[in-house]
């Protein structure tokens, strides 16, 4: 008789079901995660009735341990279930195993701690769901169903059983790798038009998470040296959805536009409804001001609440827009204030009730500045004739100028910028009620004039809303597959001012692959009409250019000389008379051009491209994978919706972000 062995506790580890397809999908936690719920779990106990919160997934997901549901806590998602695990279950059909229930892992794990303590398998344990699990030993348990309660499995029943499994060991899963409690910088990734996007239909959420995922893999590959020393952490980045409200209810726009519409070829009006009618909406004034104004406010909303939840956060602020979100956001970013106060931490909306009121309330601007205990400073602002509507026009240094001192200033332009958000519908209470969404009553009657920007040498016919202010001056603005450069052509702006630059963001990247339809460059908008720079070739996250690109340059480098060396020859023999050869050689007479200057040689010759990235290049294209070089016009579509999957792309985003830190990509 062979002995016991002595029992050991199952180690228990945490998952959350996702829906796949209709069909549960029970997704793993990091092993982090994991034993922070475990944690909690054996403070408040098995039947504590005190509700525990614990923050997931880099605290963007928290979950409520005696309720066990994991809820979204940056945007709308239906909760998940949460299992406390330790026995598993696969069928012969299925690919994964799946967790038992706490109730029935507890009854089998009672049962494996019995026959492992006395020694004793090959026995049956009938389940409250009527189906027979069969212990043979510590390495095989099956599970049978029973036709009948009362009879044990017929032959059939056990020809298929399924596998038992106990503790995640002894199951091939994939646990994520935890994330790093430091976040070192924020970015906000505004989508494009419609409610999907990418090539699968995915929402901005599921692809922003995907983008997420590639940048930590980056990091853990070309930023190792800093996250092994613990001098980087990570980059959040949080989706910023629009399309959601646009279409929702409370606008109301799409059972108009359902009104209207043809019943024939209904999927393709229904497509078109719920995409292209997006670019219309934003060129409406109506419209217009609720899309910026509901990007804006969701963006402040989004980035007050990162910062409760990340108390002791640092870093710096970076936007990121797909297709229409990019213009939305370039619209937003040439019509913040340059004399705004607002930092990485700085909200623009307080909760000052002084100045709540004197924004719904004066009259004129005597009453304005009585409600900000500023009337001593009425005289000043007289004697420069400025009214209540010509102070909303000051910038701080007007104030400067005309000798009201630093205190009161400030004062003066914090007040004004409340009454532009009080106007704009973007405020503080504008948060209160949701995502700060006017009604249709309180839009601007529609209407188009040019807007005339600083530094750009002609306006760009636009339509005229009031735009709302970031709670933050962005480190740089990335735009993806962007139509910016089109838009500016088709308002009327034909030529950017190279000492043009965003009054609150200093970097810009317009990254776009070179197959997308709905790209457009920025750069030779600045640049001189003769100057043809090509865009910037991105490197590849491997550290070299692709195999076919490298061989296509070199098939294209080896003809140019072959057919360069054969013209030379002909010139030489049919151009150049015999005598003349005598008197003044081949190189006085010879009709050949020089060659003109390369890609390389024009880029050493610019060293500014504007000051829209500080300088620098602007346009960055993507290299084309090997199967999209085949037919560029077959792989169109999917290019303009590459980039959230595009690990080239995030590299160069965390190139920007962390170029200031005191460490460098281990990889170029």
């Amino acid at each position: 008789m062979t002995t016991a062995e002595p029992y050991e506790p199952v180690q228990y580890h945490w998952f959350y079901n996702q829906q796949v397809d209709s069909r549960d999908s029970w997704q793993s936690f990091s092993r982090e995660d994991s034993q922070r719920l475990e944690d909690a779990y054996s403070r408040v106990g098995k039947n504590g009735m005190e509700e525990v919160v614990v923050a997931t997934e880099g605290r963007r997901y928290d979950v409520r341990l005696r309720e066990r549901r994991r809820y979204a806590v940056y945007w709308e998602q239906t909760p998940t279930e949460v299992r406390r695990c330790s026995w598993f279950h696969k069928g012969s059909k299925d690919m994964n195993f799946s967790p038992y229930t706490e109730e029935l892992s507890e009854i089998l794990e009672d049962a494996y701690m019995i026959a492992v303590t006395l020694n004793e398998w090959k026995t049956n344990l009938e389940l409250p769901t009527g189906e027979t699990v069969i212990l043979h030993n510590p390495k095989l348990m099956t599970q049978h169903q029973n036709s009948c309660k009362d009879f044990p499995p017929s032959p059939t029943d056990r020809a298929q059983p399924r596998t038992l499994k106990r503790g995640i060991e002894n199951i091939s899963i994939e646990i994520p790798e935890g994330e790093p409690e430091i976040v070192d910088h924020l970015v906000f990734m505004v989508h494009g038009i419609g409610p999907a996007c990418d090539i699968r239909l995915r929402s901005i959420v599921h692809c922003v998470n995907e983008f997420r995922n590639a940048s930590n893999g980056l990091i853990n590959t070309h930023f190792s040296q800093g996250e092994s020393t613990s001098t980087i952490g990570r980059v959040e980045y949080l989706p910023v959805n629009w399309h959601r409200v646009l279409h929702g209810e409370t606008i109301g726009v799409d059972k108009d536009i359902e009104r209207i519409t043809l019943p024939s070829i209904s999927r393709l009006r229904q497509f078109s409804n719920d995409t292209v009618l997006d670019l219309f909406f934003y060129n409406s004034a109506t419209y217009c001001q609720t899309i910026v104004d509901t990007v804006a406010s969701e963006i402040n909303s989004l980035h007050s609440l990162f910062l409760q939840r990340h108390p002791s956060f640092k870093g710096n602020v970076s936007l990121a827009g797909h297709s229409l979100g990019s213009l939305i956001l370039f619209d937003l970013l040439t019509n913040q204030e340059i004399d705004s106060e607002a930092t990485g931490h700085d909200e623009l909306h307080d909760d000052d009730p002084k100045i709540a009121t004197a924004c719904c309330s004066f009259n004129n601007l005597e009453d304005a500045l009585r409600g900000q205990g500023l009337e001593e400073h009425l005289k000043i602002l007289q004697r420069e004739h400025v009214d209540i509507d010509s102070l909303m026009l000051c910038s701080e240094r007007d104030l400067k100028d005309i000798g009201i001192p630093l205190g009161p200033r400030k004062k003066i332009m914090n007040f004004v910028k409340k009454w532009k958000h009080s106007r704009a519908g973007s405020g503080h209470a504008a948060h209160s009620s949701g995502l700060g969404v006017r009604s249709a009553n309180e839009h601007q009657t529609p209407t188009t004039s040019a807007v005339d920007y600083q530094h750009f040498d002609v306006g760009i016919g636009q339509v005229s809303i009031d735009y709302p202010q970031f709670a933050f001056h962005p480190q740089a603005f990335f735009a993806l597959g962007s139509p910016i450069g089109m838009f500016l052509i088709v308002r009327g702006l034909k030529r950017i001012d190279p000492n043009y630059s965003f009054p609150t963001c200093k970097s810009f990247y317009n990254i776009f692959h070179p197959f997308d339809p709905v790209a457009y460059r920025i750069e030779p908008m600045i640049l001189p009409s003769d100057v043809n720079l090509p865009a910037m070739l991105m490197p590849h996250h491997k550290g070299r250019k692709r195999m076919h690109l490298e061989l296509k340059e070199g098939l294209t480098r080896v003809s140019s000389d072959f057919l360069g060396s054969l013209r030379m020859v002909w010139q030489s023999i049919s151009q150049v008379p015999t005598p003349a050869l005598a008197e003044g050689g081949v190189n006085s007479v010879s009709t050949i051009e020089e060659p003109e200057d390369s890609p390389m040689e024009q880029e050493e010759k610019i060293m500014k491209v504007g000051m829209l990235n500080r300088g620098r290049r602007i346009d960055y294209v993507l290299q084309e994978t090997p199967i999209e070089s085949f037919n560029e016009y077959l792989f169109a579509i999917q290019s303009h919706l590459c980039y959230w999957e595009s690990e080239d792309t995030a590299l160069l985003v965390l190139k920007e972000i962390y170029e200031h830190f005191p460490v460098a990509s281990s990889q170029s």
